[in-house]
């Protein structure tokens, strides 16, 4: 296996803080802006359909429009577009435009998922998700590429430069080797659930193979993209992060149980390591991150605070850790200081970037 290199660092968020809808968007806004002021490389947020538990944002191109308004470099990331859901030529007009306002920072990331009753919403099958899915990507190919459509219109704008930042998210090594032999990225998830033949698994013992099955696949002089997302939660004091993540875990259980695994009545270290969590000072998120085998395969590193989600402060807290004290232990420089956009998008000096060569 030829080994990527690491090459952004990234936040991800699923728009799940402890408020109203109007709240989270204002909230998860604040916390890219934070990201993209020390030095994040892109930021990323999923969509999700009717389950307000799950995550609070249904129109993820709409938010990121907002939030490009008020932001100056960050590139900004769907994780994902559950594409079976959308009309594809619509949402790909919306990608471009969204592109094109941003000057190009846009990254689109796609996937067959959703609950099987967000499917029934939508007049959909679950089980019709891969086929479904299969058609509105090529669907969207041909849009951004300026290929005539059905009935024989072409998209404009068109925008081919589209087609070079596809991620496809994948929890199989056949997903991963549909991705790869498209020349997409591979967007590695969080975590992953355990086969009752091996309910201790690493997280890397799954993902690895899946890693492998994509870099195998690779058309020739195709460069790998490989995401993986990672929960993560810094804060100062490692009582404080193990408390927050205790009340934030168990939370999550009770809402949502997970199938097979612990309940929310588990043991604290049980639960952190079984969802594959990242917590503590910055010393242990530090040697949690290094033992991770999966992240020497990686080109992009993203940090969530999900399933942990703390109070909002202290999400931007961990953002800020991981910039200036996780990061630089990875082998991140601080580059020359960047001017961020303010809310009435007047220039602002009082950002700074981080350059990513983590070694």
């Amino acid at each position: 296996m030829t080994t990527p290199t690491l090459q952004r660092l990234g936040c991800f968020t699923r728009v799940l803080d402890n408020t109203s809808a109007a709240e989270r968007y204002r909230l998860a806004a604040e916390q890219i802006a934070q990201a993209e002021a020390l030095g994040f490389d892109t930021a990323w947020v999923a969509q999700h359909h009717f389950h307000e538990a799950e995550g609070g944002l249904p129109s993820p191109l709409v938010f990121l429009a907002s939030v490009a308004a008020k932001t100056r470099r960050i590139r900004l990331g769907t994780g994902i577009v559950t594409l079976p859901l959308e009309n594809a030529v619509r949402v790909a007009e919306d990608a471009v435009v969204l592109d094109l306002l941003t000057g190009g920072r846009l990254e689109f990331g796609v996937g067959t998922g959703g609950t099987p009753s967000s499917f029934t919403a939508f007049g959909l099958h679950s089980d019709q998700r891969a086929e479904v899915f299969a058609r509105h990507l090529a669907l969207l190919r041909d849009a951004w590429a300026g290929r005539p459509l059905p009935g024989g219109d072409r998209l404009y704008p068109s925008s081919p430069q589209l087609l070079d930042r596809v991620w496809q998210a994948s929890f199989s090594v056949a997903g991963a080797e549909r991705a790869a032999r498209a020349g997409d990225g591979l967007m590695l998830s969080r975590t992953q659930p355990r086969t009752p033949e091996a309910p201790h698994a690493r997280l890397a013992d799954i993902q690895l193979p899946i890693v492998e099955a994509y870099l195998s696949a690779l058309p020739a002089g195709r460069a790998p993209r490989i995401a993986g997302s990672r929960s993560v939660f810094v804060a100062d004091d490692r009582a404080l992060a193990r408390r927050l993540a205790e009340e934030g875990l168990r939370r999550g259980l009770v809402r949502q149980p997970v199938p097979g695994g612990p309940g929310a009545d588990a043991p604290l270290d049980l639960l952190i390591a079984r969802q594959d969590v990242h917590v503590g000072t910055p010393a242990d998120v530090i040697a949690s991150l290094r033992a991770d085998r999966t992240l020497a395969h990686v080109t992009d590193l993203v940090c969530q605070v999900h399933p942990v989600d703390p109070p909002h402060r202290h999400i931007l807290r961990s953002i800020e850790l991981i910039a200036t004290e996780v990061a630089p232990a990875l082998g991140w420089r601080a580059a020359a200081p960047v001017a961020a956009k303010t809310a009435a998008g007047a220039p602002s000096s009082s950002s700074s970037e981080l350059q990513t060569t983590i070694a």
